[in-house]
Parts: structure tokens; sequence; C-alpha cells
């Protein structure tokens, strides 16, 4: 009869082992699944540099400069038509140029000033030597000029420079 008591004493204790034991396990797989876990993010912490930190001169120029407001293209028309002599030969070049600015309060202001702006265009570009401006280099250097010289007028009228491009949107030398 002991023998019957010990076997049914360790029949209900098997039972109830089992399910710490299983418990037991399931603990011990999540703690590991967390240290896995816990373990990549801090490699990943480690590999990865850290982003960098604004110094204090660029976080004055983000506070200084404001947001860059979109383009406005504004074309100056008729396109300037402008005569050459060269070589003992009658030239002529057509310019068609758009303006590039920002703010639109410019865009009045060219066309309120509209002849003294197509006055010193003409008297720019009708100044050129035309073989210098048959290549592209002679292009940009009259681009820029045309570009100078319109901030010039603008500045002498309003204050500030407001035409920041100017484009040739064509160009034609005959």
């Amino acid at each position: 009869m002991a023998d019957d008591d010990n076997t049914e004493g360790s029949e209900e204790a098997a039972p109830g082992g089992g399910k710490k034991k299983l418990i037991t396990l399931i603990v011990m797989a999540l703690v590991i699944a967390g240290i896995s876990v816990g373990g990549t993010l801090a490699a990943l912490k480690f590999i990865m540099p850290p982003p960098p930190e604004p110094t204090a001169e660029e976080g004055a120029e983000e506070d200084l400069e404001p947001p860059r407001l979109p383009a406005i293209y504004y074309p100056i028309k008729p396109a300037i038509i402008v005569n050459y002599d060269a070589k003992g030969r009658q030239r002529y070049l057509q310019a068609e140029l758009t303006l590039m600015v920002r703010e639109e309060d410019i865009i009045g202001s060219i066309e309120l000033h509209m002849p003294k702006i197509r006055n010193g265009l003409n008297l720019l570009i009708g100044s050129q030597i035309y073989e210098e401006i048959q290549t592209a280099e002679g292009k940009e250097l009259l681009r820029q000029q045309c570009l100078q010289t319109l901030q010039d007028i603008m500045q002498e009228e309003l204050g500030k420079p407001g035409i920041e491009q100017v484009l040739f949107t064509n160009f034609v030398m005959q």
C-alpha cells in the first residue's frame, strides 16, 4: 500500500510540475528574445553614426534666411532687335529675354519701368562686338551683363535688385 500511495502522489505532482516547467520555459524564451532584440538595437546604435548637430553658424543662417519663394518668369515683349555693322556687312541680332523674379510686386515695377529697361538692354546689346557674341562664352557674358544692367536699373528705381536671372529664350544672329 505504501507503493500505491507514493504512485498516487507522484501522479498528482507530475501535472503540476509540468506546468511549472512549461511556464519557466516560456518565461526563459521571452527573456532570451528580449535580450536578442535589445542586443540588436544596441549594436545598431553603436554601428550607425549619430545625426550631425547643427553648429551655431548653421543654425543662425537658417534663422536669418527666409524660405525661398517660387520663381516667376516674365517675358520681355517684343524681342530686342539690334543692328550691327560687321566687316562691312549689315548684321542683326534678335533676342527674346525672360526675367526670373521671386516677388509679385517686382513684376509691376518691371512693367512700369519697361521703357528704361528696354533702353538699357538696347544700348548694352547694341554696343557688343558681333564676332564676340557668336561664341557661347560671349553669349553668357552678354547674359550676365544684361542681368547686371537690369539689377542696376531696379536698384535705382526700387532700392533692391529684384531680378534674379535673365534668360535668353530665343537668340538669332544673321
